[in-house]
């Protein structure tokens, strides 16, 4: 099911004034405006019925009903994950303590992840790749691990693709990037300096962007052609990228795995071609 509230807050900057000022109301008073019918929002938010069912067709809803039950699970995923999120490592945590607190943090951002993802925008990202001459990989620390898994993958099926660990050698690639290629870039924080170089690199190139990229407005979000987006239930000053890791390989696996069932029968048959037989 969508999440309302993400999608409000997505949508807020394509939304008419009016619009926007109702969705403001609504992510103030979440609860609140749950429990409202068309005719009560309109009035809390002074505007009309008209108004609020257009915002919601607008966000690809059937309906306010639908918006609004949307609005309600929303509520219960934040209620669930915030009964599920545990506290920070602390110096008494036993060994068990750590296993589960580790653990349902990084169950949390693939879940939450999960209710981050649009289907079109998937798909055009898919698409995006199937047309691509190269697809280059950019990220920095801990995210270039998750560009590297990405590397590997796509290597698997013969799409071509380069990745570099040197920060300056990606820039010189996004330098070099051309309009049929594709830019993958990965940054948890949005804020990355070096990502965002390369990314107006591209830019000045028309080289389309795809970004993996936490759920909030950022300099990497802003220069995106498409966002793929992580749920950001990590600090952004932290000792070490954990969950934000495991939702941003999450979401690799899934636009891989989309390409792959877009070109079945090819993908299956390079598949056997470059399998690795395992010596035992």
């Amino acid at each position: 099911m969508k999440n309302a509230v993400l999608m409000l807050e997505e949508s807020k900057q394509k939304l008419s004034n009016t619009e926007k000022n109702a969705a403001e109301y609504i992510l103030s008073n979440t609860k609140a405006a749950s429990e409202m019918n068309i005719q009560e929002l309109a009035q809390a938010t002074f505007t009309s019925a008209s108004t609020l069912y257009r915002m919601c067709r607008n966000m690809g809803f059937q309906g306010y009903k639908d918006f609004r039950r949307s609005l309600i699970y929303a509520m219960f995923l934040r209620d669930q994950n915030q009964s599920r999120e545990s506290a920070e490592i602390l110096r008494s945590d036993s060994m068990e303590d750590i296993i589960d607190k580790v653990s349902v943090r990084n169950i949390t951002a693939i879940e939450d992840s999960r209710h981050l993802i649009d289907p079109v925008t998937l798909m055009k990202c898919v698409e995006l790749v199937q047309n691509a001459h190269t697809v280059l990989l950019f990220g920095i620390g801990a995210s270039f691990c998750a560009a590297k898994d990405a590397h590997l993958k796509f290597l698997r099926i013969n799409k071509p693709c380069n990745i570099n660990e040197d920060w300056h050698s990606q820039l010189l690639m996004a330098r070099n990037a051309r309009p049929d290629d594709m830019g993958i870039v990965i940054s948890y924080s949005g804020e990355t300096r070096e990502i965002v170089e390369c990314m107006d690199a591209m830019r000045e190139n028309h080289t389309p962007i795809v970004a993996i990229t936490r759920f909030t407005k950022t300099p990497v979000s802003k220069r995106a052609d498409y966002k793929l987006y992580t749920a950001a239930n990590e600090a952004t000053f932290r000792s070490g990228a954990m969950s934000s890791r495991i939702s941003q390989l999450n979401v690799i696996d899934i636009l891989y795995t989309a390409y792959v069932n877009s070109r079945f029968d090819e993908s299956q048959k390079q598949f056997s071609k470059t399998h690795i037989n395992k010596t035992t």
